[in-house]
């Protein structure tokens, strides 16, 4: 997935038909010149509804296109004939999306299960033509109900990637290098901060088959809970992973007190997040020798599992994938 066809944050305007008018029609025919009210019922209008697609990763298809209406009911017609329903305009997300309505924090759904659909907007319902209204003091009742208006608003869908593990770290911890070395991943590679904007998920392929989902989050800086860096935008990518990859470059000042910081990151944007396992990669173990290695490892914290692993040489690399499953599906 490019960078540029990532996109997970999205603001449409919906809105549902309304819902047809009731028919006030009077029977009339060559033979019954006064006949009694048959007029139909009016259509409901359509509904906005979304479905997940599984095979869906972005919200692009949305980017563009802000604006989705479902179509109006049809009036009712004479020979107690209801009209037809509005057509339903359906919306298909990834899993993972979550919807809210504009201007407001509180979710309305959050769609995560293949084919799960949720009515955004309800179509107006149809009017009842006036056969309803006749009565033994009302025999031709020349009025009909109108048709309810639908709904309408503006709503925000964002996602959430679903990934079996997550990648946490600085920028230019050697997430994107690590994702391109275990999956068939492309993310884009440099030597300075910043250079994955977007998320990336690669799938990790192991022996007998084996697999799962690793996602690489855009770098984390202190006070990234506060919008500072790229803020808050994509640590909601990490609240659906089952677990957490904290990467932590060899050459940093303090290895236990970086890691620290980005655990504390986490914990004030979503304390929840504290519960999911966790596994400490010290990365760029091919600039260090025995002796130095040796040396490093005294100040890594004792808490988590830790592995020094290198990207370039491959160093601990096969282990890391035997370790992130054996958290994620081992007993």
């Amino acid at each position: 997935m490019s960078q540029s066809n990532f996109v997970d944050y999205v603001k449409i305007f919906c809105a549902s038909g309304d819902g047809g008018a009731g028919s006030a029609h009077l029977m009339r025919a060559k033979f019954v010149p006064k006949g009694g009210p048959d007029g139909g019922d009016g259509g409901r209008g359509g509904h906005v509804i979304l479905k997940v697609n599984p095979q869906f990763w972005t919200l692009i298809h949305l980017k563009y296109k802000k604006h989705i209406r479902a179509e109006h009911g049809e009036p009712g017609r004479r020979n107690c004939a209801t009209g037809a329903d509005g057509k339903d305009a359906w919306i298909e997300v990834p899993q993972g999306t979550v919807v809210k309505r504009a201007g407001s924090d509180k979710t309305l759904i959050e769609l995560t299960e293949p084919g799960q659909e949720y009515t955004l907007c309800t179509g107006g319902k149809g009017g009842l033509g006036n056969t309803h209204f006749k009565s033994a003091t009302r025999q031709t009742p020349r009025y009909a109900q109108p048709g309810l208006k639908g709904e309408e608003g503006w709503f925000i869908l964002e996602l959430k990637l679903l990934a079996d593990v997550g990648l946490v770290g600085f920028p230019n911890a050697g997430k994107s290098t690590l994702l391109s070395v275990v999956s068939a991943a492309r993310p884009k590679i440099a030597d300075y901060p910043f250079t994955t904007l977007t998320p990336q998920l690669g799938i990790v392929e192991l022996s007998d088959h084996r697999s799962f989902v690793m996602a690489d989050i855009p770098g984390i800086i202190e006070g990234a809970h506060k919008g500072k860096g790229l803020g808050t935008r994509f640590l909601r990518h990490i609240e659906r992973n089952s677990m957490l990859l904290f990467m932590v470059p060899s050459d940093s000042s303090n290895i236990a007190k970086e890691y620290k910081v980005l655990l504390e990151e986490l914990r004030k944007y979503k304390p929840e997040l504290m519960d999911k396992e966790r596994i400490l990669a010290v990365t760029k173990a091919d600039l260090l020798d025995e002796e130095s290695e040796k040396e490093v490892a005294k100040h890594v914290p004792d808490s988590l599992p830790v592995l020094f692993i290198s990207s370039v040489t491959g160093k601990n690399i096969t282990q890391l994938k035997e370790s992130i499953w054996n958290l994620l599906y081992e007993p």
